[in-house]
């Protein structure tokens, strides 16, 4: 049973991405413990064994505990015995690149905490060498933006499927404001408004009626195909670029009848293609308010 557990180990310099490398192991399933000390690990391997939930791990072992890579070897020859399945991640980067993110982040550096930040990159890459010798996979970070990171690993590690792109789709009242997350915004106030119809105006873009009289309006036909058209040619170019996730806000005044229909629609023809959720933010507080 031990040798079907997978093990990733992933190590690197300080500054490199590992906590980018990290919330992507836990994306694809993982099960991720950062910076746990060199003497937890033979129980935590036994911890592990006993739960036949857990299939995949992954490691993440840094210059935060200080002490530690003294034992790193004898804990590599550890897993070796128990699983075959164990690869090492090791992210690196130029020195300049190290320094000007820590400079941004204005973090001292574990190995300078009271001293030059480069004295303590230099002397953490002596520590890592061996390390590094033992790595299955190498990443140089210096050009690389996080989701650009997350696209390697991914790729190293996901045997060659396609990483998943999420489609969240927001409608909302452009009176209560815009979604600060949204990626892309759509204003149909265009469309004429089925608030001001008297056996429609307590009801909501969910209701078969108000999607009639949305959609059946020949202006919004138009514009939907046009506009569903375009958000299909560029999810092609989003994921090209390393985005794994896309957020599409589809606002009218209230939030209440036409963004809600258009929002619905799009998430029902998108479903098929893609993993794809709708939120109708504030598709309630116009009938409360009535």
């Amino acid at each position: 049973m031990n040798n079907e557990i997978k093990v990733v180990i992933v190590t690197g310099m300080s500054g490199a991405g590992k906590t980018v490398a990290a919330q992507c192991f836990e994306d694809m399933g993982y099960f991720c413990v950062d910076n746990m000390p060199p003497a937890l690990f033979a129980k935590f391997w036994e911890l592990i064994i006993n739960n036949s939930s857990i299939k995949k791990i992954a490691l993440v072992i840094d210059l935060r505990s200080n002490v530690f890579f003294d034992q790193v070897s004898e804990f590599l020859n550890f897993l070796a015995e128990k699983t075959h399945q164990v690869k090492i991640i090791f992210l690196d980067a130029t020195d300049e690149t190290l320094v000007a993110r820590y400079k941004e982040t204005r973090r001292n550096h574990p190995l300078a905490p009271e001293g030059r930040l480069m004295s303590g990159i230099i002397r953490e890459r002596e520590l890592l060498s061996g390390v590094r010798k033992k790595a299955q996979l190498v990443i140089d970070t210096t050009n690389l933006k996080p989701n650009g990171l997350r696209q390697q690993i991914y790729n190293s590690f996901q045997e060659g499927k396609e990483a998943p792109f999420f489609i969240e789709i927001i409608s909302f009242g452009f009176k209560y404001g815009i979604p600060i997350d949204a990626d892309d915004v759509i204003d149909v106030r265009f469309i004429k408004n089925p608030f001001y119809v008297e056996k429609l105006k307590r009801l909501t873009g969910l209701d078969q009626e108000v999607r009639d009289y949305v959609m059946e309006q020949p202006e919004t036909e138009s514009f939907y195909q046009r506009f569903y058209q375009l958000i299909k040619e560029m999810i092609p170019g989003y994921k090209k670029q390393g985005k794994e996730n896309l957020t599409i806000a589809v606002g009218c005044t209230g939030g209440q009848h036409r963004s809600v229909a258009i929002a619905q629609r799009l998430h029902d023809d998108l479903a098929g293609s893609y993993s794809v959720d709708v939120t109708h933010r504030d598709m309630k507080k116009e009938t409360r308010e009535q």
